[in-house]
């Protein structure tokens, strides 16, 4: 049989130092694969005027399934500012890669799982009705589309005669905005279509189901964002009801979600939600389990097109440390999730086992989990290298 092959994108700032590391786990748990490397990020739009290169697309649509490290992205001026002197004059305008990746392939199903590792000094904790201190388990998968919504990219400032002309046809739009000048209006849409919204809510659904989850949250606005929110809840209802009967569905706004999420975050399993919500409380989640370095993330189509990162940004001023002191944990357990997708399940299972013992047994923590700033001083203080955490990892392998 052949090897697979995987498409690495680095992208930029600590993207290189995590997918480095997360590359020597996967071969000392034996994960044979080919690898190619696809360019994308801020380097290629400065000297290009394109994040995302063609070749980089054609690499995805041959081989299908990628790891991703991170992504810089900065405001339009700014990042016009910093093109190639020779490309100023094309009128280029910068917009997310990653993103870009989104639309191309219809990466449609993100998820995004928190769950709590025994031992991490950075889990959520509250004062139990006693007195004493409670450490909940946390085991939430967020389930958001991520196609649509407010991430969908239909937006303007100054909009066009036409968008604006249509927009004063609604009494509320007409009423609230109709004396603002033209050219003082931004506007982002948040569109939903119904086809996109059961998809995600079936692959909540059929999470739940496939791995015991009690529960399906709906984490929306339905009460006031009625068109868009509250079709996605009328939906819900009626799959609930007619495909899975013994799942629960618990509708919750997405501002009581964040106030909850801290009272009785044991409770929930799947959550479902729209793109900028989702995107909300899949983060607030991931703070319960450690933070950033602790959370990872797939997206897919249902075309078979795959990508997995950590949901970390670039953090560019960790990336010039002549020591990387970041936490590869994210990245690793993405590369997890890619081998579950592809259905490497006991390679996935090694990995998973052999993190958790590292994090259980407490000897090797990087700054984030030993709660200090993060400065290069860390590796002095007692803190683990990005190498050294990937080191313990390999040696519980």
């Amino acid at each position: 049989m052949s090897k697979r092959t995987i498409v690495l994108m680095p992208g930029d700032g600590i993207g290189k130092a995590v997918l480095d590391e997360t590359v020597r786990v996967l071969d000392a748990a034996g994960f044979e694969a080919d690898y190619v490397t696809g360019d994308i990020g801020w380097e290629f739009w400065c000297k290009e005027g394109n994040p995302l290169p063609q070749r980089t697309i054609d690499l995805l649509a041959k081989h299908k399934v990628a790891l991703f490290g991170a992504i810089t992205s900065k405001p339009k001026d700014e990042a016009f500012d910093e093109l190639a002197p020779e490309l100023k004059e094309k009128k280029l305008v910068y917009s997310s890669p990653i993103v870009g990746l989104r639309q191309h392939f219809n990466l449609e199903f993100c998820v995004r799982p928190c769950k709590s590792y025994k031992g991490n000094p950075l889990n959520f904790i509250r004062r139990g009705a006693d007195g004493g201190v409670e450490e909940p388990q946390v085991d939430v998968v967020i389930f958001r589309q991520n196609t649509e919504g407010l991430y969908g990219g239909v937006e303007w400032s100054n909009p066009p005669a036409q968008v604006y002309d249509a927009l004063m046809t609604h009494p509320s739009f007409k009423k609230n905005f109709g004396t603002v000048p033209k050219e003082e209006i931004s506007i982002s849409t948040r569109i939903f279509t119904k086809e996109r919204t059961y998809n995600i809510l079936k692959g909540a659904f059929d999470h739940a189901r496939k791995f015991g989850y009690k529960s399906v949250t709906l984490a929306e606005k339905p009460n006031v964002i009625r068109e868009t929110s509250g079709m996605m809840y009328k939906m819900a209802l009626k799959m609930q009801k007619e495909d899975y009967p013994e799942i629960e569905l618990w509708n919750t706004n997405i501002d009581a979600q964040m106030m909850w999420l801290t009272k009785n975050p044991e409770d929930y399993g799947v959550i479902v939600a729209g793109n900028m919500f989702g995107d909300i409380v899949s983060d607030a989640f991931a703070g319960l389990i450690g933070g950033l370095g602790f959370a990872c993330s797939a997206q897919w189509s249902k075309d078979g097109v795959a990508v997995f990162e950590p949901t970390h940004g670039s953090a560019p001023k960790y990336a010039d440390y002549q020591t990387s002191i970041v936490n590869p944990i994210a990245m690793i357990e993405s590369a997890v999730m890619m081998l579950e997708y592809i259905e490497e399940f006991e390679i996935a299972k090694k990995i998973r086992n052999a993190v958790a013992e590292v994090i259980a047994e407490g000897k090797v923590q990087t700054y984030d989990m030993k709660k200090m700033r993060g400065t290069q001083s860390v590796i002095n203080n007692g803190a683990a290298s990005t190498t050294q955490m990937t080191d313990a990892v390999i040696a519980k392998l």
